[in-house]
């Protein structure tokens, strides 16, 4: 009598099972070929696939090769651990970067090696400042330097830690090292010229190469939400043009890291504003010129360049005349104080200088 069709394959269908689970060559095999396979479809392909739905934008500038070597100093010494690199839509996040951060800000990002993975450094955590658009915020190379040997030389409630071991003190430097100058307060172990070391240069080229990319023209620009309105003002500049922002508040975000709270600056390495004879003056075009082009005027007496921190940081008319009127009126100084329409003057002035150049 034979057998019926759906008990001969329900026979074969248990017989294969009985023996795939008594031979364990068979078992592995077919759990590896299960993973192999799920692994391409939920892993590989997408991965794939992804390249080319998302490209870096097109004004991007890849990494030069002190910049890249400067990326895996800041992987090697934890730096990911306290700085984001990414501008969340909020509005307490406008200070890191013009625009929040998308996709293809970090397409363009690779292995660090075949044995490394991707590092992108988002980060989970601001313990300092968010490192997005750091190479405009704060594009001067002296005061990266200082900050990286003793933070608290120019920032002194910083709890950053010191990285001294990137520089070494030499009593003779030579023709092509790098110093930079250090207050004898802050100098550890033997006196001397700091000088920084390659590690040091290569991780300041990094934070330099962090500028947020412009995006295409045409393309949407995210918006920042949640958006809070300005602080009260300290009356600085509220006087002379009803300008109600708290120019001690933009001072402080814009300008004390380099010339520091008391206005004093750093001896050797940024100006004071604190009886400066440009602060002073009542004529604001050359004040406002260098807010946005920058200076060079003193590098002869050992001050580094200052950088167009008006331009870079997008300060409006407004913001710029209240800090201009909060520097000429702090640390004992007197001067006349700007309106913003004289500002907003000073400022197409300044543009076309620039333009000139």
């Amino acid at each position: 009598m034979p057998i019926p069709l759906k008990q001969t394959l329900l026979f074969n269908y248990s017989f294969f099972y009985m023996e795939l689970f008594d031979n364990h060559k068979k078992l592995f095999s077919t759990a590896a070929l299960f993973f192999i396979v799920l692994t391409i479809l939920v892993a590989i392909i997408p991965a794939w696939r992804n390249q080319y739905n998302n490209a870096p934008l097109p004004n991007s500038v890849p990494l030069s090769a002190d910049a890249a070597k400067g990326k895996e100093v800041f992987i090697s010494n934890g730096c990911v651990a306290c700085h984001t690199q990414q501008v969340r839509n909020i509005s307490m996040d406008k200070v890191w970067g013009e625009r929040p951060s998308i996709a293809a800000d970090y397409a363009d990002i690779h292995r660090q090696s075949i044995w490394v993975n991707t590092a992108t450094l988002m980060g989970t955590e601001r313990t300092g400042p968010d490192l997005t658009n750091i190479g405009l915020r704060q594009p001067s190379k002296d005061w990266n330097l200082v900050h990286l040997y003793n933070p608290r030389i120019v920032v002194k409630e910083s709890i950053m830690p010191s990285y001294s071991f990137l520089f070494e003190v030499k009593e003779n430097p030579d023709k092509n090292d790098v110093v930079i100058n250090v207050p004898e307060a802050y100098l550890y172990g033997k006196k001397g010229k700091v000088v920084a070391k390659p590690e040091a240069l290569q991780l300041v080229a990094y934070l330099a190469s962090l500028k947020q990319t412009k995006l295409p023209d045409g393309s949407p620009t995210p918006d920042f939400l949640y958006k809070q309105q300005s602080l009260a003002a300290n009356n600085n500049s509220q006087n002379v043009s009803g300008n109600t922002l708290n120019g001690e508040a933009l001072y402080v975000a814009n300008c004390q890291s380099c010339h520091q709270a008391n206005g004093e600056g750093l001896p050797g390495a940024f100006p004071p504003l604190k009886g400066s004879k440009v602060v002073l003056d009542d004529n604001a075009a050359l004040m406002v010129n260098i807010i946005m082009n920058g200076y060079t005027g003193r590098e002869k007496e050992g001050f580094g360049p200052m950088p167009p921190v008006g331009t870079n940081n997008n300060l409006s008319a407004e913001e710029i005349a209240a800090i201009m009127n909060h520097e000429k009126t702090s640390w004992g100084n007197n001067a006349k104080q700007v309106s913003v329409d004289e500002v907003k003057k000073l400022m197409d002035l300044a543009k076309k200088v620039a333009s000139n150049q």
